[in-house]
């Protein structure tokens, strides 16, 4: 529950920073700051999650054998710096490119990012350490925090009037350090001396799912990216009022991830325990939750979205736009349930590929569909969702079946 409410409040937040960002700065001033959102989403939880994902599995483990955790806590600490170095070389190699194409000449966006690249990743290891630690409280204030301090300092500039967009940004790649300090301070993760961990207790998995994650995240933030990309630079509005359009038809994708949260770590439990039945039981009832919010999710953006988006962001996208870029959150929301369920069983590999398959499909629609940008972007988003959800749903089917006969194989003999 708290980290299903952190996720809730971190999910409202983004529509409040949005808000808030554009009625100071307006919205075509606004839109480096939407690229700036949707690349530093696309990098951080691509890169940090599957740290995340593995710090929090080690630590629990270690602790289940009731071993210290210190040693395996190091070696994250020094992978996810590693990796965080990385991206900070690459982003400095690329930024020609990326200050003139992605944010509007402004190098003071580019050097956010770099900034960024080390506060998201330091949020998402401590999320780790806190989820490993059973510290799901913390997890949760962690999660909160960083959209909820967000708003708070976004609201408290534009009441003073102040316009200036480096402010904004320093705001946005600044607020997730504040809960991970407070959490450290208050001395609720700390860990124990405990045996030399080798490099394979965190990294057997690690490849792929750094594989399977970069790409989905990529996928699931590329639109706005995309336009902003293709777009005709002077007409900065419309990256704004794209990236409002996604945010507003992500609304079931944001409760799915609080829903996530309590459900999936179940299903990896029971295929832990080779409890097939109940995990194919616990499956179901999942994917008939994604399908029906999903469908919801489809129809309220063709029946109501044009009204919400014009009360909260003043409109500038059309129903087409919204009731497609809602299908494709919805077919991505299945895949990334179906994709977990891989995981679990552990198909990691699988998950890898259906990802990259996924992007490399939305490249070849996104470059040859249609001469409508925003078109080209959607049809791009709805098929490489379904390439994903169906290259997954295949190889959930065929890992069932293959435990279903090795199973079978194992019972005569018991006998």
């Amino acid at each position: 529950m708290p980290i299903a409410i952190g996720l809730l409040v971190a999910g409202l937040t983004i529509y409040v920073f949005f808000k808030v960002g554009q009625q100071a700065l307006g919205q075509e001033k606004f839109a480096p700051l939407v690229s700036l959102w949707f690349v530093m989403f696309a990098i951080a939880p691509g890169f940090f999650l599957p740290v995340e994902q593995e710090l929090s599995r080690a630590v629990a483990h270690r602790r289940a054998l009731g071993q210290g955790t210190a040693p395996v806590v190091i070696k994250v600490a020094l992978l996810s710096g590693a990796i965080a170095v990385f991206l900070v070389v690459l982003i400095l190699l690329l930024s020609p490119f990326i200050t003139e194409n992605l944010f509007g000449g402004n190098a003071i966006i580019t050097a956010s990012l770099a900034i960024a690249v080390f506060t998201y990743g330091s949020l998402y290891f401590t999320k780790g350490l806190s989820s490993g630690l059973g510290k799901f409280t913390d997890y949760g204030f962690i999660v909160g925090s960083d959209g909820a301090i967000r708003v708070i300092i976004c609201t408290i500039l534009l009441i003073m009037g102040i316009t200036q967009l480096t402010t904004y940004s320093l705001v946005i790649i600044g607020t997730p350090i504040i809960g991970v300090l407070i959490i450290y301070f208050a001395g609720h993760l700390r860990t124990q001396d405990g045996p030399p961990a080798a490099w394979s207790e965190i990294t057997e998995n690690l490849g792929w799912l750094l594989g399977g994650s970069i790409f989905a995240a990529a996928l699931v933030n590329a639109g706005p990216i995309t336009v902003d990309l293709l777009g005709d630079k002077s007409d900065a509005i419309r990256v704004t009022q794209f990236g409002n359009a996604v945010l507003l038809t992500r609304v079931p994708l944001f409760l799915f991830q609080a829903v996530q949260a309590a459900l999936l770590p179940r299903l990896a439990r029971l295929a832990a325990r080779g409890d097939m039945t109940e995990f194919k039981i616990g499956f179901r009832r999942l994917v008939i939750l994604v399908i029906s919010v999903g469908i919801v999710g489809t129809v309220g953006a063709f029946l109501v979205g044009p009204f919400f988006l014009d009360l909260i962001y003043g409109g500038g996208i059309d129903r087409r736009t919204l009731t497609l870029l809602a299908l494709a959150s919805g077919i991505y929301m299945m895949a990334l349930a179906i994709a977990q369920a891989v995981i679990a069983l552990n198909g990691h590999r699988h998950v890898a590929l259906g990802w990259i398959l996924a992007f490399a499909s939305y490249v070849v629609c996104a470059w040859t569909v249609s001469d409508d940008l925003f078109l080209r972007v959607e049809v791009a988003l709805v098929v490489s969702s379904t390439v994903a959800l169906i290259a997954l749903v295949l190889s959930l089917r065929a890992i069932l079946r293959a435990l279903t006969r090795s199973q079978y194989r194992v019972a005569p003999s018991s006998q």
